[in-house]
């Protein structure tokens, strides 16, 4: 995308420009984008201004002298209240009285709701338009109070003597007189008829109407001010508070539409937060000897003492084992000696001994508690202090007589912290401007101006930084350009949830779940080291390795605890999150990759950015490797030995299986052949479903279906078979169970023999028509016993049905040639029985002898290559092996019998995903040269890897489980080529870096205005594409949904730092 993105499309322009009039207005719809009726502007402007009719009659009275001020105020307040109340029974009966509303159909979506049509002055429909309504009925009642209150006190807040008394001046009189009445008027409206859409939006939805309280609420706190005046005597502050506020009362309309005032909600929450952390020393909650420790000093220079290019978790910890000795001898003195220094200092103070005064008490219960909260804040304010006191050349200054030691800190604690703020939205403050011109994708057409614009104004631009710092809110850069408004105060956090509430959860959330906890260990030891800086509760920090991000907010801090929440960003890079991982990357490895031969105190060569790296943890996680397969799973050589190979991993999986079974048998007669066992369920269970969906290719084949005889009887229950050949000692016969008929024949079994037949079977026997018939008065052939030579060979058996496949007879004498009689053999002489009390010596040699349980596995091992590869012996091409590995082979009769076998089908899968590995692993690592180290690779794969598909339940499972290694195939249609991707368990270095905390809170305080009051949710909007210097689009995903979407977000964790 381009720089001259439109900031807002057309629709949302259209959009902006009906909504922010009726900002101004505190709800009035003057702009309806369509043509209305001339009564309905009219009835606006008469509701608009009936607080001040009501206001005007109490005034004249008072001026005539008829009445006293506080009767006008009541009186006025009456008639408001009476007024308010009507106008809500009013809607109320609108809305009773069902009349339908037609709307006019246009193009525009936006403006689809606000298009009515309307039938008279009065009439039900302009009611409802111009009065919504109140969805509780309790708030018809409190708010028609509130607007009666509201304009009574109003009334004598405005009264013209009143203000003649303040200023001594008639203008100055007319124009509060005016234009408070206009300030009242639009809270007015707001409260009691159409509630206004406010810039200053916290909540995504108003659930309880406390968006209505909003404006009354500012208004009221300026009467306040005025009641305390009147009331007080001899109160000259409270006077010129009151003379400052009757003029800043005319610009509460502009500060309303500029979101400059917070709604209740938020200002409730950042004022206990403010109150926590100034008013009694402790942290902000979530529902500079730390310098050596990092990479840059001051985020300028680079640390002489830092390891030079740390790339391995060995290299790193030797290297660092010296900065660890100074880290923990920073933490001693840190939460020991300097923490009971500091206790002394206080309880050695003067102000202590005298009578305690309520600043007494307040500075010293909030600076014994921030001891222990914030150390490193109280020993720098403390410092601070004691340096002020020895260095005061003039002890009768008003600062050291007139302040005790408490409110010394207090006034020093916040000076510090809006100072800090100060120089951090100053530094993002520039950064957009700089950056508007110097990044040529952010060069817009009104760049050059807007730049101009900046420079001259630069002391109004510090201005607006310095009402932020002070009002601890987020400087809010308009569209993210260097058009820059006060945002509201809000709380550190930033949004109204607690952490960790929500999030857009993906297959890639997976990751993030695994790593967290090793993340969160390692940042426990980093921050008690110092080497995260220092780290405040509103901190930011952004953790790289590969193509994960983790984003990670501190929510609050105290005494040798740090409680932070850390997000996931998305995997799935996008054009504008590569651009700006590219540069994270490029940070990171200035700072830490490639200073081998940097000189000393080398400077930042990304100074000024709103990363600055801090460290590297070393953090145990995957490491994710993917390779192109070209050259060997289309070599000819590798796939000609493939199904050999499935046959060995087939035969030791089988054994494996029946062996583990039998260990929960008793004895070999308890073993029942009949009975399958359950496979594990965490092993491959979308296999089946996949190999549907996937069957493009679907075919159709007759050649194993049983044949029909010219004299059957199409109305048997089931055809019967001719006879076969007789079948040598030991060998077992393979005519499936094919129940047939004809569609529309009568059918004649009883009912019970109908309710053994499954419907899968009935729609099977339905299907196959026009097939040879075969000689009638023949019984259904029955798999015959298998007599074993060996008693023990019964715990070896594999179940009835997975030798019933229908194969040729041809077929099994070649798979008795291609059989591997001497890998079987070795297979089963590692098997130990040890659960077996008692066993003859001989067991394992009477098993190899036994040629009825070779016969088993031979036709198990037959039906599954039947069923995955069919009964042609041609080599499997790329693209077939592909389809196996997934479950995704075409339809044929083999298959789906082999589907109609859940636990045999997921053995087969298994061991061709087994065999694939095995294939790559050869081609890489060299022929395997005994069967012992086949085993060895099959156990190693059984034990340590998850060979799959990254959209399998099962990898998901296996990451959580922290399986070693996984593996997957995959491939790209678009290039035609197959690629493998391994995961591999490992401790590795996670790099970590510091964010600007002001430049997130503005890019924030932005998203929440664009979305949740100009509804700019435009994917392709100007403000979410990428930014390489101020990370705009990672910030944006960073955010809590709905506004952002991170793939993964933690809840509260408590780090303990001791």
């Amino acid at each position: 995308m381009g720089p001259d993105v439109p900031l807002l499309n057309d629709y949302k322009q259209e959009f902006f420009l009906k909504r922010f009039p009726q900002t101004v207005l505190g709800g009035p719809r003057f702009k309806l984008g369509y043509c209305a009726p001339p009564y309905i502007y009219v009835n606006q402007i008469i509701l608009f201004l009936t607080p001040w009719l009501w206001g005007g009659v109490g005034t004249l009275l008072y001026q005539l002298g008829v009445m006293k001020d506080f009767c006008t105020a009541a009186l006025s307040g009456g008639l408001m209240f009476v007024t308010a109340l009507a106008l809500q029974m009013t809607n109320l009966y609108a809305k009773q009285k069902t009349v339908t509303v037609e709307r006019i159909q246009i193009q525009n979506t936006l403006t689809d709701e606000d298009e009515f049509e309307f039938s008279s002055c009065v009439g039900s429909e302009t009611v409802k338009f111009i009065i919504p309504g109140k969805k509780y009925i309790i708030n018809t009642v409190f708010h028609s109070l509130l607007a009666g209150v509201l304009c009574g006190l109003g009334t004598w807040y405005l009264l013209p003597n009143r203000i003649t008394l303040l200023y001594s001046n008639i203008g100055g009189t007319v124009v509060i007189f005016v234009f408070g009445w206009v300030t009242i008027c639009i809270g007015e409206y707001s409260l009691i008829i159409n509630t206004a859409a406010e810039t200053a939006t916290f909540q995504a939805l108003d659930t309880y109407e406390i968006t209505a309280l909003m404006r009354p609420f500012y208004i009221f706190v300026f009467i306040a001010v005025d009641l305390a005046h009147r009331f007080a005597v001899n109160a000259p502050i409270l006077e010129q508070t009151n003379q400052i506020l009757h003029i800043l009362f005319l610009f509460l309309p502009f500060l309303w539409a500029m979101g400059i005032l917070p709604p209740l909600d938020a200002l409730f929450l950042w004022g206990m937060e403010q109150l926590l952390e100034f008013g009694l020393g402790g942290s902000p909650m979530s529902s500079n000897t730390k310098e050596i420790q990092r990479v840059y000093l001051f985020g300028i220079f680079r640390n002489p003492f830092y390891p030079k290019d740390v790339r391995t978790v060995a290299v790193f910890m030797e290297k660092q084992r010296r900065l660890m000795k100074v880290g923990v001898v920073r933490r001693i003195l840190l939460t020991l000696v300097s923490l009971f220094a500091m206790i002394a200092f206080l309880s050695l103070d003067h102000s202590l001994q005298n009578l305690h005064s309520v600043s007494v008490s307040i500075g010293f219960t909030r600076m014994f508690r921030m001891v222990w909260q914030n150390t490193e804040n109280a020993l720098l304010d403390m410092v601070v202090v004691s340096a002020a006191q020895m260095l005061a050349f003039n002890p009768d200054l008003w600062w050291n007589r007139s302040l005790d030691t408490g409110i010394k800190l207090l006034l020093v604690g916040l000076l510090r912290d809006r100072l800090l703020q100060f120089l951090s939205k100053l530094h993002f403050a520039i950064a957009i401007l700089l950056t508007s011109w110097t990044e040529k994708k952010q060069r817009r057409r009104s760049s050059a101006a807007l730049i101009a614009l900046n420079l001259a104004f630069f002391p109004v631009l510090l201005a607006l930084v310095a009402v932020s710092a002070l009002l601890s809110s987020p400087l809010l850069p308009l569209f993210t350009l260097p058009v820059f408004l006060v945002g509201f105060p809000r709380p550190l956090r930033s949004w109204p949830g607690p952490a960790g509430g929500s999030a857009c959860v993906c297959s890639d959330t997976v990751y993030y779940r695994q790593l967290v906890p090793g993340l969160a260990a390692a940042l426990q030891s980093a921050l008690a080291a110092g080497g995260l800086g220092l780290s405040l509760p509103g901190s930011h920090y952004l953790c790289r390795f590969q193509d994960r991000l983790m984003w990670i907010l501190v929510l609050e801090k105290g005494f040798t605890y740090c409680g932070v929440n850390i997000k996931g960003l998305e995997l799935q890079e996008t054009s504008c999150h590569a651009a700006e991982a590219h540069r994270v990357d490029e940070i990171f490895e200035m700072a830490f990759e490639h200073q081998e031969h940097a000189r000393i105190l080398s400077p930042n060569p990304h100074f000024g950015h709103i990363l600055t790296p801090c460290t590297v943890v070393p953090v145990r996680l995957y490491s994710d490797a993917r390779n192109v397969l070209s050259g060997i799973i289309d070599s000819h050589e590798n796939l000609k030995h493939l199904k050999d190979d499935f046959v060995k991993v087939l035969v030791w999986m089988l054994v494996q299986y029946c062996y583990k079974k039998s260990k929960t048998w008793e004895s070999p007669g308890s073993a029942n052949k009949n009975k399958q066992g359950s496979f594990p369920e965490n092993q491959h269970s979308g296999a089946v479903k996949g190999s549907r969906a996937l069957r493009e290719e679907d075919s159709f084949s007759i050649d194993t279906v049983e044949d029909w005889t010219d004299d059957s009887d199409i109305f048997d229950f089931e055809p019967s078979s001719r006879t076969r050949d007789r079948k040598e000692p030991g060998q077992l016969a393979l005519t499936p169970k094919v129940h047939l008929s004809i569609p529309g024949s009568i059918e004649t079994q009883n009912q019970d023999f109908l309710q053994e037949i499954s419907p899968e079977d009935k729609l099977n026997r339905a299907v196959v028509l026009g097939l040879p018939a075969v000689d009638r008065g023949k019984q259904p052939e029955v798999l015959p016993r298998v007599e074993f030579s060996c008693s023990y060979s019964e715990l070896l058996s594999i179940p009835e049905e997975w030798r019933t496949a229908p194969v040729p007879s041809s077929k099994v004498s070649e798979m008795r040639q291609r059989f591997p009689e001497e890998w079987y053999h070795f297979v089963l002489s590692q098997l130990d029985f040890f659960h077996l009390k008692e066993k003859p010596s001989s067991l394992l040699t009477d098993l190899m002898k036994d040629k009825a349980l070779k016969e088993l596995y031979i036709h198990g091992v037959l039906s599954c290559c039947f069923g995955l590869f069919g009964l042609d012996n041609a080599v499997p091409a790329p693209r077939h092996v592909f389809r196996a590995y997934t479950g995704g082979i075409p339809w044929s009769a083999g298959l789906d019998w082999l589907t109609g076998k859940p636990e045999l089908f997921q053995l087969a899968l298994k061991a061709f995903r087994y065999t694939f590995k095995l294939m790559l692993d050869k081609a890489s690592l060299g022929p395997v040269e005994n069967f012992k180290e086949l085993v060895n690779y099959l156990e190693e794969y059984e034990s340590d890897w998850y060979i799959g598909l990254v959209s399998d339940l099962e990898w998901q499972q296996a990451v959580l489980q922290e399986k070693p290694y996984l593996f997957s195939l995959g491939h790209d249609p678009s290039m035609g080529i197959y690629t493998g991707r391994v995961l591999t368990l490992q401790e590795l270095l996670v790099q970590v870096g510091k964010l600007n905390a002001e430049a997130v809170r503005g890019q924030w305080a932005n998203l929440s205005w664009e979305l949740l009051y100009a509804t700019n949710d435009d994917e392709e909007r100007y403000s979410i594409q990428a930014h390489p210097a101020l990370l705009r689009n990672l910030t944006v995903q960073a955010a809590d949904p709905p506004l952002g979407y991170p793939v993964y977000s933690s809840q509260l964790l408590q780090l303990p730092l001791f």
